[in-house]
């Protein structure tokens, strides 16, 4: 039970609550007793200093009755003395209070003197006034007050604060377990929804909570469990793909290698099979080349070994490269590129980059079609576009094309012998390069990708 963070809460609030109702509830206490005990002192100070005054004017066994009587019917006493300590008259027996009744020591002020305050271990709290006539000092009024109407008040003091305390406590607890319930119920629906999503269900929704760090909290736990959704499906849906990707080129090599081991064929149609299977061959294996390099993308095992990078000669070993084959399927090449435009990269990424690149315009573009890759300098970035006149992207597809296995025409693109993962590839390797790639694209118009590079260098 105590695992629970609902009562590890309640009980650390409950503690600290506690304690701060206890150190406050203190020293209110004290201070409350301490006026009151005041309040009786000079209650009974005052009461010593108008028998005092009295006293004064009339200096005779008559008023010292008067006075006298008046205490005996009172919660006080009075004792009056000469000034050498001997009692003239009292309102109660003098042996009670013998203990206070000695001389003073020391001169007593006119506003008299609290002799005894001790109202916990005495049984009298007493004070003492002096009587002068004409300047001469004539004796003493001493006022005393059993202690145990002050315990009596101190009690119902205690009784208030016990039954209020009690109060306090049960108030705090209703508040902290309410307080607690609040607090943890959004936890305790996380942890279920992270318990759902540890299990493999990601369609988890949580409540609206307030804008604070819970909240935050659950929107972190919800972009999670999309973001492990998305994850899931693209893992499924990559799964499939390479199992198909594999399974088309392997039927086809073996159907047709059945063909020529078990048929007698000519020559003609054995060249013909043998073409096929020769084909199937190659494309499966660019295909595992590209799945390995797609696997140390994903492992950060490839290096970018970055090198000071003429894009002038770069783009012209390029352009010897590839004109054989754009003359073969007659397309028009054309490289756009200026003198002293250096980059900083890495020389066989960037190559793989742009030849993806080319290869892709050069598969959808027709006889006669028009490819331009073009380079310039805006400030302190290169750009490096690549532009056809080809069959061009449908917009729908244009936000998936750089996911893995996507394909816009499947059929299509199996016939040009794409795998679906050299856009892919390319996004990947522009990321590593810290670049940046945009895609412009419209149906029987053409496709235009641009690659921004930072840092660029001019001399």
């Amino acid at each position: 039970m105590l695992k629970k963070i609902s009562v590890k809460l309640g009980v650390l609030f409950f503690l600290i609550i506690f304690g701060l109702m206890t150190f406050m509830f203190f020293f209110l206490h004290e201070g409350i007793a301490d006026s009151r005990v005041e309040e009786e002192l000079n209650a009974l100070q005052a009461r010593g200093n108008s028998h005092r005054t009295i006293l004064e004017k009339h200096f005779n066994a008559e008023t010292i009755d008067h006075v006298v009587l008046m205490e005996s019917e009172s919660d006080t006493d009075v004792v009056i003395t000469d000034k050498s300590g001997n009692v003239i008259d009292s309102s109660a027996q003098s042996s009670l209070f013998k203990d206070y009744l000695k001389s003073p020591s020391t001169t007593i002020p006119r506003k008299g003197k609290v002799i005894e305050n001790n109202w916990a271990e005495h049984p009298y709290i007493a004070t003492i006034s002096p009587i002068q006539m004409d300047g001469q000092l004539t004796g003493y009024v001493y006022m005393f007050q059993n202690t145990a109407s002050v315990h009596s008040l101190i009690q119902h003091l205690n009784e208030h604060f016990i039954f209020a305390g009690w109060i306090s406590i049960c108030l705090t607890i209703i508040i902290i377990i309410f307080l607690s319930i609040g607090i943890t119920k959004p936890l305790i629906k996380m942890k279920e929804a992270t318990s759902q999503i540890s299990k493999g269900n990601f369609s988890v929704s949580l409540p609206k909570t307030t804008d604070d760090e819970l909240g935050d909290l659950a929107k972190s736990i919800e972009l999670l469990a999309t973001d492990l959704n998305y994850l899931k499906q693209e893992r499924n849906d990559f799964l499939a793909s390479i199992s198909h990707e594999l399974r088309t080129p392997l039927t086809y090599m073996k159907g047709y290698a059945d063909i020529v081991l078990k048929r007698d064929l000519s020559s003609q149609e054995r060249e013909k099979y043998l073409k096929i299977i020769v084909e199937e061959t190659n494309r499966l294996s660019d295909l595992v080349k590209e799945l390995f390099d797609l696997a140390k993308i994903d492992q950060n095992s490839f290096i970018i070994q970055e090198k000071r990078i003429d894009l002038k000669e770069f783009m012209t070993r390029i352009e010897q490269k590839l004109s054989p084959a754009f003359q073969e399927k007659r397309i028009h090449f054309e490289v756009i590129c200026p003198s002293n435009i250096f980059v900083n990269a890495d020389p066989l990424k960037l190559e793989q980059i742009i030849f993806n690149l080319l290869d892709n315009s050069m598969k959808y573009s027709q006889e006669g079609a028009h490819i331009l890759l073009k380079v310039w300098k805006n400030k302190n970035t290169i750009h490096i576009n690549i532009k056809d006149n080809g069959k061009g992207i449908p917009e729908k597809d244009i936000p998936y094309i750089f996911n893995r296995f996507y394909r816009v025409d499947k059929s299509r693109t199996r016939a040009l012998g794409g795998t679906g993962l050299g856009l892919a590839i390319v996004k990947e390797l522009v990321n590593a390069h810290g670049a940046e790639i945009s895609v412009k694209s419209s149906e029987n118009i053409g496709t235009e990708f641009e690659l921004i590079f930072k840092g660029a260098q001019k001399i």
